[in-house]
Protein backbone atom coordinates (compact mmCIF):
# COMPACT_ATOMS: atom_id res chain seq x y z
CA UNK A 1 0.00 0.00 0.00
CA UNK A 2 1.65 3.16 -1.23
CA UNK A 3 1.14 6.43 -1.36
CA UNK A 4 -0.43 6.51 -4.55
CA UNK A 5 -2.98 7.88 -6.00
CA UNK A 6 -5.94 6.13 -4.02
CA UNK A 7 -4.43 8.22 -0.85
CA UNK A 8 -4.01 5.94 2.08
CA UNK A 9 -0.21 5.83 3.43
CA UNK A 10 1.99 3.04 4.58
CA UNK A 11 2.54 4.85 7.78
CA UNK A 12 -1.25 5.25 8.58
CA UNK A 13 -2.58 1.83 7.48
CA UNK A 14 0.99 0.67 10.08
CA UNK A 15 -0.42 2.64 12.28
CA UNK A 16 -4.00 1.01 12.29
CA UNK A 17 -2.87 -1.87 12.43
CA UNK A 18 -0.83 -0.90 15.21
CA UNK A 19 -4.32 0.87 16.92
CA UNK A 20 -6.02 -2.49 16.53
CA UNK A 21 -3.55 -5.19 17.55
CA UNK A 22 -3.18 -3.07 20.64
CA UNK A 23 -6.95 -3.77 22.05
CA UNK A 24 -6.46 -7.58 21.08
CA UNK A 25 -3.07 -7.68 22.99
CA UNK A 26 -5.30 -6.06 26.02
CA UNK A 27 -7.15 -9.06 26.18
CA UNK A 28 -10.56 -7.32 25.94
CA UNK A 29 -11.65 -8.49 22.77
CA UNK A 30 -10.03 -11.95 21.72
CA UNK A 31 -10.14 -11.10 17.77
CA UNK A 32 -11.53 -8.75 14.59
CA UNK A 33 -11.28 -8.37 11.21
CA UNK A 34 -11.15 -4.58 9.64
CA UNK A 35 -11.23 -3.39 6.15
CA UNK A 36 -10.77 -0.08 4.62
CA UNK A 37 -11.11 0.80 0.71
CA UNK A 38 -10.18 4.14 -0.91
CA UNK A 39 -10.71 3.86 -4.82
CA UNK A 40 -9.03 0.60 -5.88
CA UNK A 41 -7.19 0.01 -3.06
CA UNK A 42 -8.92 -2.45 -0.52
CA UNK A 43 -6.55 -3.24 2.86
CA UNK A 44 -7.65 -6.14 5.87
CA UNK A 45 -6.43 -6.86 8.61
CA UNK A 46 -7.35 -10.18 10.67
CA UNK A 47 -6.51 -10.02 14.35
CA UNK A 48 -6.53 -12.10 17.09
CA UNK A 49 -8.57 -15.29 17.55
CA UNK A 50 -12.28 -16.29 17.46
CA UNK A 51 -12.37 -17.49 21.18
CA UNK A 52 -11.28 -15.60 24.04
CA UNK A 53 -8.97 -18.67 25.37
CA UNK A 54 -7.12 -18.22 21.88
CA UNK A 55 -7.15 -21.27 19.40
CA UNK A 56 -8.51 -20.46 15.95
CA UNK A 57 -7.42 -17.31 14.73
CA UNK A 58 -9.28 -14.57 12.82
CA UNK A 59 -9.26 -14.50 9.07
CA UNK A 60 -10.88 -12.87 5.91
CA UNK A 61 -13.91 -14.87 5.51
CA UNK A 62 -14.78 -14.88 9.53
CA UNK A 63 -18.79 -14.67 9.71
CA UNK A 64 -19.71 -11.95 12.15
CA UNK A 65 -23.58 -11.57 13.70
CA UNK A 66 -23.83 -7.88 12.03
CA UNK A 67 -26.33 -6.74 14.94
CA UNK A 68 -27.49 -3.36 14.18
CA UNK A 69 -25.60 -2.63 11.22
CA UNK A 70 -28.03 -5.12 9.59
CA UNK A 71 -30.08 -1.91 9.44
CA UNK A 72 -28.37 -0.20 6.70
CA UNK A 73 -28.52 -3.35 4.03
CA UNK A 74 -32.00 -5.09 4.62
CA UNK A 75 -33.16 -1.22 3.93
CA UNK A 76 -32.50 -1.97 0.43
CA UNK A 77 -35.37 -4.39 -0.25
CA UNK A 78 -37.85 -1.77 0.50
CA UNK A 79 -35.80 0.63 -1.38
CA UNK A 80 -36.01 -1.57 -5.00
CA UNK A 81 -40.23 -1.92 -4.09
CA UNK A 82 -40.15 2.10 -4.28
CA UNK A 83 -38.30 1.72 -7.80
CA UNK A 84 -40.86 -0.32 -8.94
CA UNK A 85 -43.74 1.60 -7.89
CA UNK A 86 -45.01 -1.36 -5.82
CA UNK A 87 -44.65 0.71 -2.71
CA UNK A 88 -45.19 4.63 -2.16
CA UNK A 89 -43.76 7.04 0.08
CA UNK A 90 -46.93 8.42 1.33
CA UNK A 91 -49.20 5.76 1.01
CA UNK A 92 -50.31 4.15 4.35
CA UNK A 93 -49.17 0.65 5.13
CA UNK A 94 -53.09 -0.43 6.32
CA UNK A 95 -53.51 -2.49 3.31
CA UNK A 96 -50.09 -4.76 3.47
CA UNK A 97 -50.39 -4.43 7.38
CA UNK A 98 -53.97 -4.25 8.79
CA UNK A 99 -52.38 -4.59 12.62
CA UNK A 100 -51.18 -1.11 12.41
CA UNK A 101 -54.26 0.43 11.22
CA UNK A 102 -56.61 2.40 13.31
CA UNK A 103 -53.49 3.41 16.10
CA UNK A 104 -54.16 4.65 19.41
CA UNK A 105 -51.57 6.87 20.90
CA UNK A 106 -50.54 7.40 24.17
CA UNK A 107 -50.75 10.83 26.15
CA UNK A 108 -47.23 10.57 27.66
CA UNK A 109 -44.57 8.24 25.82
CA UNK A 110 -44.20 6.79 29.73
CA UNK A 111 -47.64 6.81 30.92
CA UNK A 112 -50.36 3.57 31.06
CA UNK A 113 -51.28 1.60 28.08
CA UNK A 114 -54.65 2.90 28.62
CA UNK A 115 -54.47 6.67 28.18
CA UNK A 116 -54.53 7.27 24.99
CA UNK A 117 -55.95 9.33 22.23
CA UNK A 118 -56.60 8.21 18.51
CA UNK A 119 -53.94 8.78 15.86
CA UNK A 120 -54.51 11.86 13.87
CA UNK A 121 -53.61 9.93 10.84
CA UNK A 122 -52.35 6.57 9.47
CA UNK A 123 -48.93 5.46 9.76
CA UNK A 124 -47.20 5.56 6.10
CA UNK A 125 -44.64 3.73 4.31
CA UNK A 126 -41.97 7.43 4.90
CA UNK A 127 -43.14 6.79 8.45
CA UNK A 128 -41.10 3.35 8.22
CA UNK A 129 -38.67 4.23 6.57
CA UNK A 130 -37.17 6.97 8.68
CA UNK A 131 -38.06 5.43 11.89
CA UNK A 132 -40.97 7.74 12.61
CA UNK A 133 -44.26 5.45 12.89
CA UNK A 134 -44.86 5.79 16.71
CA UNK A 135 -43.20 3.12 17.90
CA UNK A 136 -39.52 1.92 19.00
CA UNK A 137 -37.15 0.34 21.28
CA UNK A 138 -35.78 3.41 24.59
CA UNK A 139 -33.49 0.98 26.70
CA UNK A 140 -33.16 3.85 28.74
CA UNK A 141 -36.65 3.57 29.78
CA UNK A 142 -36.91 -0.11 30.38
CA UNK A 143 -39.25 0.76 33.17
CA UNK A 144 -41.78 2.36 31.35
CA UNK A 145 -45.02 0.48 30.66
CA UNK A 146 -44.25 0.12 26.97
CA UNK A 147 -41.20 -1.04 27.47
CA UNK A 148 -42.00 -3.76 29.46
CA UNK A 149 -44.95 -4.98 27.44
CA UNK A 150 -42.87 -5.01 24.16
CA UNK A 151 -41.13 -7.68 26.79
CA UNK A 152 -43.81 -9.13 28.26
CA UNK A 153 -46.12 -9.96 25.25
CA UNK A 154 -43.12 -11.47 23.27
CA UNK A 155 -42.34 -8.90 21.08
CA UNK A 156 -39.07 -8.62 22.02
CA UNK A 157 -37.11 -10.81 23.94
CA UNK A 158 -36.41 -14.52 24.39
CA UNK A 159 -36.68 -17.34 27.53
CA UNK A 160 -33.02 -16.51 27.45
CA UNK A 161 -33.01 -12.83 27.12
CA UNK A 162 -32.21 -12.60 23.52
CA UNK A 163 -33.34 -9.69 22.09
CA UNK A 164 -34.30 -10.59 18.68
CA UNK A 165 -38.13 -11.19 17.69
CA UNK A 166 -38.76 -15.00 18.60
CA UNK A 167 -42.66 -15.32 16.99
CA UNK A 168 -42.79 -16.16 13.09
CA UNK A 169 -43.46 -12.83 11.05
CA UNK A 170 -47.90 -12.95 11.61
CA UNK A 171 -47.94 -13.38 15.17
CA UNK A 172 -44.94 -11.14 15.73
CA UNK A 173 -47.40 -8.51 13.73
CA UNK A 174 -50.79 -9.37 16.08
CA UNK A 175 -48.51 -9.08 19.29
CA UNK A 176 -47.10 -5.50 17.92
CA UNK A 177 -50.96 -4.62 16.95
CA UNK A 178 -52.04 -5.27 20.81
CA UNK A 179 -49.99 -2.32 21.75
CA UNK A 180 -50.39 1.73 21.60
CA UNK A 181 -48.27 3.82 19.70
CA UNK A 182 -46.10 6.11 22.07
CA UNK A 183 -46.01 9.17 19.67
CA UNK A 184 -48.04 10.33 16.74
CA UNK A 185 -47.49 8.75 13.10
CA UNK A 186 -44.51 10.48 11.49
CA UNK A 187 -43.47 12.87 15.05
CA UNK A 188 -40.55 11.47 16.63
CA UNK A 189 -37.68 9.38 15.53
CA UNK A 190 -37.25 6.06 17.68
CA UNK A 191 -35.29 3.36 17.03
CA UNK A 192 -35.40 -0.38 15.68
CA UNK A 193 -38.66 -1.52 15.53
CA UNK A 194 -39.79 0.04 12.46
CA UNK A 195 -36.82 -1.90 10.80
CA UNK A 196 -38.46 -5.38 11.35
CA UNK A 197 -41.92 -3.97 10.66
CA UNK A 198 -40.42 -3.03 7.29
CA UNK A 199 -39.15 -6.65 7.14
CA UNK A 200 -43.20 -8.13 7.44
CA UNK A 201 -43.92 -5.00 4.86
CA UNK A 202 -41.42 -6.08 2.18
CA UNK A 203 -42.51 -9.94 2.29
CA UNK A 204 -46.25 -9.05 2.02
CA UNK A 205 -45.82 -7.09 -1.06
CA UNK A 206 -43.44 -9.43 -2.69
CA UNK A 207 -45.16 -13.00 -1.55
CA UNK A 208 -41.66 -14.03 -1.01
CA UNK A 209 -40.00 -14.39 2.46
CA UNK A 210 -37.73 -11.39 3.43
CA UNK A 211 -34.67 -13.27 2.70
CA UNK A 212 -35.47 -14.83 -0.11
CA UNK A 213 -36.16 -11.27 -1.65
CA UNK A 214 -32.82 -10.02 -0.41
CA UNK A 215 -30.91 -12.77 -1.43
CA UNK A 216 -32.20 -12.28 -5.12
CA UNK A 217 -32.18 -8.67 -5.61
CA UNK A 218 -29.36 -7.57 -3.34
CA UNK A 219 -26.91 -10.97 -1.86
CA UNK A 220 -26.72 -12.52 -5.09
CA UNK A 221 -26.36 -9.36 -7.47
CA UNK A 222 -23.64 -8.14 -5.61
CA UNK A 223 -21.78 -12.01 -4.61
CA UNK A 224 -22.42 -11.76 -1.12
CA UNK A 225 -22.45 -15.27 -1.04
CA UNK A 226 -22.07 -15.37 2.98
CA UNK A 227 -24.30 -13.03 4.39
CA UNK A 228 -27.97 -14.36 5.50
CA UNK A 229 -29.77 -14.29 8.52
CA UNK A 230 -28.33 -17.37 9.79
CA UNK A 231 -25.26 -19.41 9.40
CA UNK A 232 -25.32 -23.05 7.37
CA UNK A 233 -23.84 -26.03 8.94
CA UNK A 234 -20.75 -25.84 6.73
CA UNK A 235 -19.33 -22.65 7.54
CA UNK A 236 -20.70 -22.65 10.91
CA UNK A 237 -16.70 -23.03 11.87
CA UNK A 238 -16.58 -19.59 10.57
CA UNK A 239 -18.77 -18.30 12.71
CA UNK A 240 -17.12 -17.19 16.27
CA UNK A 241 -19.02 -16.90 19.92
CA UNK A 242 -20.47 -13.89 21.04
CA UNK A 243 -19.27 -12.36 23.92
CA UNK A 244 -21.09 -9.95 26.31
CA UNK A 245 -18.44 -9.75 28.91
CA UNK A 246 -19.78 -8.78 32.23
CA UNK A 247 -19.88 -5.00 32.70
CA UNK A 248 -18.48 -5.09 36.44
CA UNK A 249 -15.51 -7.34 35.69
CA UNK A 250 -14.98 -7.78 32.19
CA UNK A 251 -15.29 -11.61 32.51
CA UNK A 252 -16.08 -13.44 29.02
CA UNK A 253 -20.13 -14.47 28.87
CA UNK A 254 -21.38 -16.24 25.75
CA UNK A 255 -24.02 -14.39 25.23
CA UNK A 256 -24.82 -16.67 21.42
CA UNK A 257 -22.31 -20.02 20.68
CA UNK A 258 -21.77 -20.47 17.08
CA UNK A 259 -22.68 -24.50 17.05
CA UNK A 260 -26.52 -24.84 18.58
CA UNK A 261 -27.18 -21.12 18.95
CA UNK A 262 -29.36 -18.76 17.67
CA UNK A 263 -27.62 -18.19 14.61
CA UNK A 264 -27.21 -21.73 13.57
CA UNK A 265 -30.23 -22.53 12.20
CA UNK A 266 -32.84 -20.08 10.58
CA UNK A 267 -34.76 -18.05 12.38
CA UNK A 268 -38.64 -17.64 12.69
CA UNK A 269 -38.56 -14.08 12.33
CA UNK A 270 -35.52 -12.69 10.03
CA UNK A 271 -35.13 -9.34 11.64
CA UNK A 272 -34.48 -6.22 9.58
CA UNK A 273 -33.54 -4.54 13.01
CA UNK A 274 -30.72 -6.67 13.75
CA UNK A 275 -30.36 -10.58 12.22
CA UNK A 276 -27.82 -10.57 10.00
CA UNK A 277 -24.66 -12.45 9.53
CA UNK A 278 -21.98 -11.15 7.10
CA UNK A 279 -18.31 -10.99 6.60
CA UNK A 280 -16.01 -7.49 5.79
CA UNK A 281 -15.91 -8.56 1.87
CA UNK A 282 -19.83 -8.74 1.41
CA UNK A 283 -20.67 -5.51 3.21
CA UNK A 284 -17.92 -3.95 1.21
CA UNK A 285 -20.07 -5.17 -1.84
CA UNK A 286 -22.85 -3.27 0.10
CA UNK A 287 -21.42 -0.30 0.91
CA UNK A 288 -19.58 0.60 -2.43
CA UNK A 289 -22.39 0.33 -4.69
CA UNK A 290 -24.23 3.27 -2.54
CA UNK A 291 -21.04 4.96 -3.15
CA UNK A 292 -21.39 3.79 -7.08
CA UNK A 293 -24.60 5.55 -6.79
CA UNK A 294 -26.82 2.23 -7.21
CA UNK A 295 -24.26 0.79 -9.59
CA UNK A 296 -22.35 -3.13 -9.06
CA UNK A 297 -19.76 -3.19 -11.92
CA UNK A 298 -22.23 -2.74 -15.20
CA UNK A 299 -25.51 -3.78 -12.66
CA UNK A 300 -28.14 -1.16 -12.05
CA UNK A 301 -29.28 -2.51 -8.39
CA UNK A 302 -30.38 0.99 -6.91
CA UNK A 303 -31.60 3.43 -8.51
CA UNK A 304 -29.80 6.43 -7.84
CA UNK A 305 -32.36 8.87 -6.13
CA UNK A 306 -33.37 5.78 -4.16
CA UNK A 307 -29.48 5.77 -2.79
CA UNK A 308 -29.26 9.50 -2.39
CA UNK A 309 -32.81 9.18 -0.47
CA UNK A 310 -31.26 6.26 1.84
CA UNK A 311 -27.97 8.18 2.16
CA UNK A 312 -29.29 12.12 3.32
CA UNK A 313 -30.81 12.95 6.19
CA UNK A 314 -34.34 12.51 5.98
CA UNK A 315 -35.35 13.80 9.13
CA UNK A 316 -37.43 17.69 9.66
CA UNK A 317 -35.47 20.02 11.65
CA UNK A 318 -37.56 19.42 14.94
CA UNK A 319 -37.38 15.59 14.78
CA UNK A 320 -33.07 16.11 14.32
CA UNK A 321 -33.34 18.65 17.41
CA UNK A 322 -35.00 15.78 19.13
CA UNK A 323 -32.72 13.14 17.95
CA UNK A 324 -29.39 14.97 19.01
CA UNK A 325 -30.55 15.41 22.39
CA UNK A 326 -30.93 12.41 23.26
CA UNK A 327 -27.56 11.09 21.52
CA UNK A 328 -25.83 13.66 23.85
CA UNK A 329 -27.86 12.94 26.83
CA UNK A 330 -26.88 8.77 26.10
CA UNK A 331 -23.40 9.17 25.52
CA UNK A 332 -22.05 7.24 28.00
CA UNK A 333 -24.33 4.76 27.67
CA UNK A 334 -23.79 4.43 24.27
CA UNK A 335 -19.73 4.04 25.15
CA UNK A 336 -19.72 7.95 22.67
CA UNK A 337 -20.79 6.27 19.84
CA UNK A 338 -24.10 7.79 18.04
CA UNK A 339 -23.52 11.32 18.10
CA UNK A 340 -23.49 11.85 13.93
CA UNK A 341 -26.49 13.62 13.47
CA UNK A 342 -29.16 12.80 10.93
CA UNK A 343 -30.65 9.83 9.60
CA UNK A 344 -31.94 8.31 6.10
CA UNK A 345 -33.34 5.58 5.69
CA UNK A 346 -32.04 2.48 8.11
CA UNK A 347 -28.48 4.41 8.88
CA UNK A 348 -27.45 7.29 10.44
CA UNK A 349 -26.27 10.40 8.06
CA UNK A 350 -23.33 12.63 9.49
CA UNK A 351 -24.73 16.26 9.56
CA UNK A 352 -22.20 18.37 11.34
CA UNK A 353 -18.31 17.68 11.76
CA UNK A 354 -17.93 16.29 15.44
CA UNK A 355 -15.41 14.25 14.95
CA UNK A 356 -12.79 12.47 12.55
CA UNK A 357 -15.07 12.17 9.90
CA UNK A 358 -16.97 14.14 7.76
CA UNK A 359 -20.31 15.77 6.81
CA UNK A 360 -22.14 13.07 4.63
CA UNK A 361 -20.49 9.92 5.82
CA UNK A 362 -23.30 7.31 6.24
CA UNK A 363 -23.55 4.07 8.23
CA UNK A 364 -24.40 2.10 11.83
CA UNK A 365 -22.64 0.56 14.09
CA UNK A 366 -23.89 -2.78 15.85
CA UNK A 367 -24.07 -4.01 19.43
CA UNK A 368 -22.33 -6.85 18.81
CA UNK A 369 -19.04 -4.66 18.00
CA UNK A 370 -19.51 -4.33 14.72
CA UNK A 371 -19.25 -0.40 12.51
CA UNK A 372 -19.69 -0.07 8.70
CA UNK A 373 -19.72 3.79 6.86
CA UNK A 374 -18.95 5.05 3.72
CA UNK A 375 -17.75 8.25 2.91
CA UNK A 376 -18.97 10.15 -0.25
CA UNK A 377 -16.14 12.96 0.16
CA UNK A 378 -13.36 10.69 0.58
CA UNK A 379 -14.55 7.69 -1.28
CA UNK A 380 -13.99 5.31 1.48
CA UNK A 381 -15.53 2.44 2.90
CA UNK A 382 -14.61 1.29 6.53
CA UNK A 383 -15.98 -1.84 8.41
CA UNK A 384 -14.65 -3.22 11.58
CA UNK A 385 -15.89 -6.01 13.05
CA UNK A 386 -15.89 -8.09 16.21
CA UNK A 387 -17.64 -10.76 17.97
CA UNK A 388 -17.47 -8.88 21.60
CA UNK A 389 -20.63 -6.79 23.03
CA UNK A 390 -21.13 -3.42 23.98
CA UNK A 391 -22.14 -4.35 27.70
CA UNK A 392 -18.59 -3.14 28.37
CA UNK A 393 -16.96 0.04 26.66
CA UNK A 394 -13.95 -2.12 25.12
CA UNK A 395 -15.62 -2.83 21.79
CA UNK A 396 -17.06 0.59 21.18
CA UNK A 397 -13.62 2.43 21.98
CA UNK A 398 -11.66 -0.23 19.19
CA UNK A 399 -14.73 1.27 16.82
CA UNK A 400 -13.91 5.13 17.70
CA UNK A 401 -10.08 4.35 17.09
CA UNK A 402 -10.53 2.28 14.13
CA UNK A 403 -12.20 5.56 12.69
CA UNK A 404 -9.84 7.75 13.83
CA UNK A 405 -6.65 5.95 12.67
CA UNK A 406 -8.56 5.53 9.12
CA UNK A 407 -8.92 9.23 8.85
CA UNK A 408 -5.64 9.42 9.59
CA UNK A 409 -3.96 7.07 6.87
CA UNK A 410 -5.84 9.23 4.37
CA UNK A 411 -2.71 10.61 2.16
CA UNK A 412 -3.45 13.00 -0.31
Amino acid sequence: MGNGNNGFSEAGLHRLREVLTRHVDSGKIPGLVALVSRGEETHVEAIGTMRHDGGTPMHRDTIFRMASTTKPVAMAAAMILLDECRLRLDEPIDHWLPELADRQVLKRPDGPLDDTVPARRPITVRDLLTSTFGLGMDMTAMGSPMMGALFERGVYGQEDGWLLPAPEPDEWMRRLGTLPLMYQPGEQWQYNISNDVLGVLVARVTGQSFETFLRERIFDPLGMKDTGFHVPADKIDRLPPLYAPDPQTGQFKVEDAAEGGHHSKPPAFPSGGGGLDSTVDDYHAYFRMLLNHGMHGPQRILSRPAVELMTTNRLAPEQLAAREALARSLVHLSHGLGQQGGWGFGMTVRTYRGDFAPIGQFGWDGGSGTTTYADPHNQLVGILLTQTGMTTPDSARAINDFWTTLYQAIDD
